[in-house]
């Protein structure tokens, strides 16, 4: 019955996830197919649009990032793992390169030219860079069949891909119902956008080993006393 229960309620949290990030998209994503200088967050970037590489960054960016949120959708549940293997490693494989060679440049781009002070900018440059290293210790770890750290990296990258959709979360609240200086908000955002979800993450990795371990320390006394 228990584990029963677990699996409708991670059903249900995939369930609202895919809700929430189909939100993001329409919301956040989509308008930005205008291709209008003053939509959305462009509207604090007017001395970079007018640049093309920078321009072309933002928009690549924009585009790819939603892919990145869709594919981790997949990754992580045991069914979908169990009984399509051989698409999660294509799913697998294609979160990585995209990361790699498209949104980790393009972001890391964004992150140098981000409003605001010195601080701001080190946020979201600290955020580009982990999610590479993350993202890149857990293609290590698999190719060295280490299920359980590849698993945990992963988890810590999607994370921060998450941060998309927690980054403008914040930004909103903040922006609408704090009513603070867009400057002082967006120094917040860089550093708030991800760092609650990182935390939460490794809360999930320290839980889970610490129920691996009582797990083997369980096997051990059963094992003792036959």
């Amino acid at each position: 019955m228990k584990t029963s229960l677990t699996d409708v309620v991670v059903s249900l949290l995939y369930v609202l996830l895919a809700i929430v990030v189909t939100l993001f998209v329409i919301e956040f994503v989509l308008p930005y197919l205008s291709f209008k200088s003053d939509t959305g967050f462009l509207q604090l970037k007017q001395q970079y649009y007018p640049n093309l590489i920078w321009r072309v960054c933002f928009y690549i960016h924009v585009f790819s990032a939603f892919l990145l949120l869709a594919a981790g959708l997949t990754q992580f549940s045991s069914n979908f793992l169990n009984t399509y293997r051989k698409l999660h490693r294509i799913i697998g494989r294609f979160y990585a390169w995209e990361l790699f060679l498209i949104n980790f440049p393009t972001g890391m781009v964004l992150s140098v030219t981000a409003i605001g002070p010195w601080i701001a900018k080190l946020g979201f440059v600290v955020l580009d860079c982990l999610w590479f290293w993350y993202t890149y210790k857990a293609v290590v770890a698999i190719k060295q069949n280490n299920v359980l750290l590849h698993k945990h990296f992963m988890m810590r990258s999607y994370g921060l891909t998450l941060s998309a959709i927690t980054l403008r979360v914040i930004n909103v609240i903040t922006m609408n119902y704090l009513h603070y200086d867009p400057i002082v908000v967006y120094t917040i955002v860089a550093w708030m956008g991800w760092l609650p979800n990182l935390l939460f993450v490794e809360l999930l990795i320290r839980r889970q080993v610490k129920k691996a371990l009582t797990v083997v320390e369980r096997d051990k006394i059963v094992t003792s006393y036959n």
